[in-house]
């Protein structure tokens, strides 16, 4: 079964989010996600300022396999994005949840935090997937 912490929200896309104490949000991708890309070889980070709506590209992954996009579920503004992953894209491989994070956000709407699945729901789309 993939990792799928319970203190996260996640998308149907494959998109974990946390709401951190001073109302940013974390997102990256998933366990299941990184699983499938393989080894990341480039991130393709955004810059801080930049603003997104819901449903926009707002980072790349590359992996030896495929160029990916990640989609922002909440519309909002680039706080910081993980400097980190310029030099060390398998840090999403190693720790999707922790090191391997991909931008934190001012969102527009936190609400909309609340449609978004919880690990149990997350997990069961992941094995309905792979029936």
């Amino acid at each position: 079964m993939i990792e799928a912490p319970d203190n996260l929200k996640y998308t149907e896309a494959h998109e974990w989010l946390r709401l951190e104490d001073d109302g940013t949000v974390t997102l990256g991708i998933t366990d299941h996600a990184q699983q499938a890309l393989g080894e990341l070889v480039f991130v393709d980070v955004p810059d801080a300022g930049d603003s997104f709506e819901v449903g926009d590209a707002c980072a790349v992954v590359e992996s030896v396999k495929a160029a990916s996009d990640v989609y922002c579920p909440l519309a909002g503004t680039v706080t910081e994005a993980n400097p980190a992953l310029g030099d060390q894209p398998e840090l999403i491989n190693s720790g999707p949840y922790v090191e391997g994070w991909i931008l934190r956000l001012e969102p527009q709407n936190p609400e909309y935090l609340e449609d978004m699945l919880d690990a149990e729901a997350y997990q069961q789309l992941v094995a309905g997937a792979e029936d």
